[in-house]
């Protein structure tokens, strides 16, 4: 027997993005737009579609398509019960709200809310509280998707690498030893020209130019054993997207792993 749980938290912010309804729409309500800048996606796009986001290799939230209007509205429900190593019936599922609304001069607006879970253990207000902070950056990624690559698809290049020291020392590694200046200036990331975006808390998106176009986004965090992770996510758009992966993935990896952090 299900239960019905009471479900406090609740996560709603907006953001306004360049492009018609229909691209916005690509961009947040098919597999090929949510792969292009959050989340690797597989969805049966129809509403009861079954959905598949890949958090990281080897670990996956599975869920279903609640809402479809296009190119209006998407709403879609996961189920983290087991991704919590809880019992089915223990947690509500997490449920996720897109509304996109038309605004003059070529924008929309989306609007977006997530709520979920309910259980009133103290893991869960730990986990919203870090929802946000770790959500809400991608839509930096859909803002400049959109700008300069929609309706394009991506190739993804994943790597990051564990440090003794604390989250701030490892972004400050990452940010001084690639000179990445404040937002608006133009970069050399090993090799690859670039734009910085977007400048927050321990995180910046450099808009890639050559030789490879794309999304590249730097960051470092907190473990939960006081180390810090250090890491790339880039969305590649160039047609030799495929061959850059292949040959900067790994080099990618062994520059975050020697970086010198401050214990």
């Amino acid at each position: 027997m299900s239960t019905t749980l009471d479900v406090p938290y609740r996560l709603e912010f907006s953001v306004e993005v360049p492009g018609t309804p229909e691209q916005v729409w690509h961009a947040v309500a098919t597999a090929k737009g949510l792969s292009a800048w959050y989340l690797p996606t597989e969805m049966d796009e129809r509403e009861g579609g079954d959905l598949h986001f890949v958090i990281e290799p080897g670990m996956g939230s599975e869920g279903h398509v609640t809402g479809w209007d296009p190119p209006r509205r998407i709403a879609f429900e996961e189920d983290w019960a087991a991704l919590m190593g809880k019992e089915p019936d223990a947690l509500s599922p997490l449920t996720s709200e897109f509304l996109v609304e038309a605004h003059s001069g070529g924008t929309c607006v989306v609007r977006v809310t997530s709520s979920g879970f309910g259980s009133g253990a103290d893991w869960e207000s730990q986990w919203w509280d870090g929802m946000g902070p770790g959500w809400t950056p991608y839509f930096e990624n859909l803002r400049v998707y959109l700008a300069h690559f929609a309706g394009q698809e991506a190739t993804l290049l994943e790597a990051d690498a564990p440090h003794v020291g604390d989250a701030d020392a490892a972004w400050a590694a990452v940010h001084g030893s690639l000179a990445l200046g404040g937002e608006g200036a133009t970069v050399d990331v090993r090799g690859a020209s670039g734009i910085v975006e977007h400048v927050g808390e321990r995180r910046a998106l450099v808009r890639l130019t050559g030789p490879v176009s794309g999304i590249l986004n730097l960051y470092a965090h907190g473990a939960a054993d006081g180390t810090a992770n250090a890491g790339v996510r880039a969305y590649l758009f160039s047609g030799d997207a495929d061959e850059y992966v292949r040959r900067e993935g790994p080099a990618w990896q062994a520059w975050l792993r020697d970086l010198s952090v401050p214990a």
